[in-house]
């Protein structure tokens, strides 16, 4: 490695001696030693790389055999190599050029002008398929990839094509390991700029961007935007395959892996594959059963540090999600939704054996269980299937007889959490569930439901044998028996 890096050196060193200060301003010459007539004293032009002049000889880097038109261009390329910087060549770390906004140095003046932009909000260069601008140029042509589809950059290691060299550099990071981006405050280290900043405002509580309409704060102005699609309903993002679409960038990405059944990581166990090391680990915590957050007030463990987050809330008894009609809070947003769309009416998740709607892809998913009969989590009782592990181990409780929620009323024990909350508002007398026709007041959501469809006239619930309609699931199951029996 000692070896490989003297010569490196060696190169770099004789490469800018054949291209010293006496040079710098002098045209490459042709092979016959003629001049082309232009001279790089000046500013380049921004397709001079790309428009060599006839006969013209570019100049090439001794250490990896890249041309350039003009010798300031391959001086600059030069010093990419090493880190070593010749006596002579000094007055080039130099930063002449300073931001009068906020006084930052720069090498170059091309640099300085391109982030006095950042201060202007100036932003010349246009996307021409969707309009989307850009402070600098080569921003400009990373995001026009994203239009055709070019990814020029190869990760070496695994294959993985990218759209930009910053992108295949921090992707290079997660086979070497390197995370050059330190927290001053606590020690960690981080793979990708961007990442940093995020967590450098975790310590500031820096957070600066403020929704409108729900003055939630946010630490950056994309965390901002994304939220607001939660208000708007917006989701630019639609997956080719299925049409689903989605919020956020990183939210589609990894739906696709669904499709694709491609990331760079995968489980060993279940050979599901992630796009981010972060999820990866989480996930391999579902067959390790690690649960490293730990609650300080009941002892409640966890795998995820969100889910140990939202659980705190059950203890400070922060509900941050608020609904508009009702004023009803909540403590997570997935509920808060739901709640929404009950007085909205919106179903938007469909059953595609059925076409039955559902207001949550939760209770989409366990429908579809009555279809396909299958779910990961099986009961080797009864061969009952469950999408979510919660239900799994609240249905063992079946077989086993376990009733760990105890009322302190009544002393009578239940084997569900939600169905012990219920069964406490029958002491306090509370019947949250209200009908807006009659006024008429319930404990029990199930029968609220019922009661509803009284005045709907709905019937969901339809016999495959006779085809008699009934509102009630008991009702249609005492009637189902009627043809067995």
């Amino acid at each position: 490695m000692l070896i490989i890096t003297v010569y490196i050196i060696a190169v770099v060193k004789s490469s800018l001696q054949s291209i010293q200060s006496p040079t710098v301003g002098k045209p490459c010459e042709s092979k016959e030693g003629r001049q082309c007539g232009e001279t790089t004293g000046q500013t380049p032009d921004l397709h001079l790389s790309t428009k060599t002049p006839s006969g013209v000889k570019p100049c090439d880097c001794g250490v990896c055999g890249k041309v350039f038109v003009t010798h300031s261009s391959l001086t600059r390329h030069v010093r990419s190599h090493s880190g070593h910087r010749p006596y002579e060549y000094r007055e080039y770390e130099e930063k002449p050029y300073q931001c009068k906004e906020c006084g930052k140095a720069f090498s170059y003046r091309k640099s300085v002008h391109r982030h006095e932009r950042t201060h202007t909000g100036e932003k010349p260069y246009g996307c021409q398929e969707c309009g989307k601008a850009f402070t600098c140029s080569t921003s400009l042509r990373t995001h026009e990839r994203t239009h055709t589809g070019e990814k020029p950059y190869q990760c070496k290691q695994c294959g993985k094509s990218l759209r930009s060299p910053l992108g295949l550099r921090i992707h290079e990071r997660n086979h070497s390991g390197e995370k050059p981006y330190e927290c001053q405050q606590c020690g960690k280290a981080l793979s990708c700029p961007s990442s940093f900043r995020r967590h450098e405002r975790t310590h500031t509580a820096e957070k600066q961007y403020e929704c409108k309409q729900c003055e939630k704060t946010f630490s950056s102005p994309l965390g901002l935007r994304i939220h607001e699609r939660i208000h708007t309903g917006e989701k630019p993002y639609e997956c080719k395959e299925c049409g689903k679409a989605f919020v956020s960038l990183s939210s589609i990405r990894t739906h696709m892996i669904t499709h694709t059944g491609d990331g760079p990581y995968k489980c060993k166990e279940c050979g599901k594959a992630f796009i981010c090391p972060s999820s990866f680990r989480s996930h391999e915590r579902t067959h390790t059963g690690e649960k490293p957050y730990e609650c300080k007030q009941c002892g409640k463990t966890f795998s995820w540090p969100s889910s140990f987050r939202i659980h705190e809330r059950t203890h400070t008894g922060e509900k941050p999600y608020a609904c508009k009609e009702c004023g009803k809070t909540f403590i997570y947003r997935t509920t808060f939704q739901g709640h929404v769309r009950k007085h909205t009416g919106e179903k938007p998740y469909k059953c595609k054996e059925c076409g039955k709607a559902f207001i949550s892809p939760s209770s989409v998913r366990t429908h579809m269980i009555m279809h396909t009969g299958d779910g990961p989590y099986k009961c080797k009782e009864c061969g009952k299937a469950f999408n979510f592990p919660s239900s799994f181990r609240i249905h063992e409780r079946t077989h086993t007889g376990e009733k760990p929620y105890e009322c302190k009323q009544c002393g009578r024990a239940f084997s569900c959490y939600t169905s012990f909350r219920t069964h406490e508002k029958t002491h306090t007398g509370e019947k949250p569930y209200e009908c807006k026709e009659c006024g008429k007041a319930f404990i029990y959501r199930t029968t609220f439901r019922g009661h509803v469809r009284m005045h709907t006239g709905e019937k969901p619930y339809k016999c495959k044998e006779c085809g008699k309609a009934f509102s009630r699931p008991n009702s249609f199951r005492r009637h189902e028996r009627s043809h067995t029996e």
